[in-house]
């Protein structure tokens, strides 16, 4: 029996990569005719009207996929954060652009996600709100940008002299945080906490922040540098 389904584009997009879908469902595939229409795609399938889109196989549960993530490295790391990215648990926010979440939306830290996701998809990348486990603790973000996916934890630094403290309180969590500044902090003392951090994490790889419309990355080989302070005081200040 022929069934048609219709799916969100951004939903399709973000889950697959493109429009050109190759997956399965009920063992069939997808027809490879797609007529787009408001933003949303009519796919005429044969299968079973209980039929489900899958990815080559089961969908794994992302809690499961995040736990995965606190003892992978290489390239089994990237492609559990590649898996969890397109899982179809995600959904677009609504009225945000290229901006995915699995609920919570209404939780106490929605709001500092949220502000930070818009300032992250200005810098064009793609953002996925993490769901929070109540077993064990994981980062905020995917941030995905020209096919590099990337795992942050979230500061929001609203204070003076606490970005020390809330960097280590990262470690073993990600090795990749962002901060996003919503005050003026002094830079040199900034600059001092981050390579603090990566000093004292042996797997910290990357510091990111934002600064209103400026973005710095901050990775240890810079931290390494001899010319490390001016380096960032130039990027960070002007």
């Amino acid at each position: 029996m022929a069934v048609r389904k219709a799916v969100s584009a951004a939903f399709l997009s973000h889950l697959f990569g493109s429009l050109e879908i190759k997956q399965y469902l009920c063992g069939q595939f997808v027809k490879d005719r797609l007529m787009t229409e408001e933003n949303t795609i009519e796919i005429e399938i044969l299968g079973d009207e209980n039929g489900l889109l899958a990815a080559e196989g089961p969908v794994r549960d992302i809690f499961s996929l995040l736990e995965d993530l606190r003892i992978e490295r290489g390239a089994n790391f990237i492609k559990t954060l590649k898996e969890i990215a397109k899982h179809p648990s995600f959904f677009p926010v609504k009225g945000e652009a290229n901006t995915y979440s699995t609920g919570g939306e209404g939780g106490d830290d929605f709001d500092n996600l949220l502000n930070a996701a818009r300032k992250a998809v200005e810098h064009g990348y793609r953002v996925f709100i993490l769901p929070n486990p109540k077993e064990f603790r994981t980062a905020d973000f995917i941030f995905e940008r020209r096919g590099i996916y990337k795992l942050f934890d979230l500061k929001t630094i609203s204070g003076k002299s606490i970005v020390e403290t809330r960097l280590m309180e990262s470690i073993g969590q990600t090795n990749r945080v962002l901060l996003n500044m919503t005050v003026d902090y002094n830079p040199a003392l900034l600059a001092r906490n981050i390579k603090r951090y990566f000093e004292r994490s042996n797997e910290a790889m990357e510091v990111l922040i934002f600064k209103g419309k400026k973005i710095v990355s901050v990775d240890r080989d810079l931290t390494l540098s001899s010319d490390y302070y001016s380096i960032f005081m130039k990027r960070y200040v002007k």
